[in-house]
């Protein structure tokens, strides 16, 4: 991805990565040749920090940089000077953000629009491959995964390249089973609007296992995320097992129905869960429901899905987009 020649006096800048319930914030080198490599790296537990720019003003103050330059992929929806989210602990606005953070230059970006524009940095051998074939595709490639919430995005290539943030996270939640639709109605009892989130996330897990329970007539046991997850992969409590086996089912039918609409060539699987339970994900029905989708069946069982680390992706990609869209404004 070639940096603008505007741009080429920019060498450093500070990029944060920010979801429901991590900040990651990194001093961002830009090199000669437009790479980025991450000099300093720190993560924040978001519900620690009083606000966005107290964290960019911590980070910043720990080893003062030669740069007024920031940008931040964050969960959401920026409208106007609002952030609109559901997932984090505070609100946040642009404007006060960067006066309170003391940068003169501050983007926001969604944060799976960073994490698309970083797929092109990242060596494919460093990534798993869930299913579909292996072959090098050069056209849109679609980014999702769930976390505290869904994030999603397609990056097209071109010169320049664009990618197309979404919010398909709260889009409407679809069954594909009669199970399924059990849980459906369920959740219907306590949302009138149901969406992909309230199954395919981290609050999610737990508000499956809740409604699985009481469809079985059981007193819940567990009630995090990570309990649950750790339950269904020991095989020790049949709710959370069941919890778990739906939740990669509906993500492989989720992610199957925005390849097909987007016409993707390629899927990149991020966020904070499915890294975290790789070995269940492979040995689920994802792949199954991926590919179940009538007469582009075969067209996506040839579609490769991988796995991807969210890690730094989420940095480097808002560098990435801040240079090419940003740095010159």
């Amino acid at each position: 991805m070639a940096v603008d020649p505007l741009c080429a006096q920019l060498r450093d800048l500070i990029a944060a990565d920010v979801g429901g319930t991590h900040a990651r914030v990194g001093h961002v080198r830009v090199g000669d040749d437009g790479s980025l490599s991450v000099v300093r790296y720190r993560q924040y537990a978001c519900a620690q920090a009083p606000s966005l720019a107290a964290m960019l003003r911590d980070f910043a103050e720990e080893e003062p940089l030669a740069t007024e330059h920031a940008v931040v992929a964050i969960a959401g929806h920026l409208d106007g000077d609002r952030l609109v989210n559901s997932n984090l602990p505070w609100p946040v606005s642009l404007e006060r953000t960067r006066v309170e953070a003391g940068r003169r230059r501050l983007v926001l970006i969604n944060d799976f629009e960073a994490v698309a524009y970083a797929v092109p940095r990242t060596d494919p051998a460093r990534m798993q491959l869930v299913c579909g074939g292996d072959a090098a595709t050069a056209g849109p490639a679609l980014v999702l995964g769930p976390g505290t919430g869904f994030g999603a995005a397609l990056y097209v290539p071109g010169a320049p390249a664009r990618v197309l943030p979404s919010e398909a996270g709260h889009a409407a939640l679809a069954a594909g089973t009669p199970r399924e639709l059990d849980l459906l109605r369920q959740l219907l009892q306590r949302w009138p609007h149901v969406d992909n989130e309230r199954v395919l996330s981290g609050p999610g897990l737990v508000h499956t296992y809740q409604a699985l329970c009481a469809l079985d007539g059981v007193a819940t046991a567990l009630d995090t995320p990570a309990a649950i997850t750790a339950a269904a992969q020991r095989g020790d409590d049949a709710q959370a097992l069941e919890t778990l086996s739906i939740f990669c089912a509906m993500l492989g039918s989720l992610t199957g129905d925005l390849a097909v609409t987007f016409g993707a060539e390629s899927v990149y699987l991020a966020g904070g869960i499915p890294a975290q339970i790789a070995p269940f994900l492979l040995r689920s029905d994802f792949a199954a429901r991926f590919r179940n989708k009538g007469v582009f069946a075969d067209l996506m069982a040839r579609t490769p899905v991988r796995l991807v680390e969210h890690g730094q992706l989420g940095l480097l990609g808002a560098a990435a987009c801040y240079l090419e869209r940003h740095a010159a404004d």
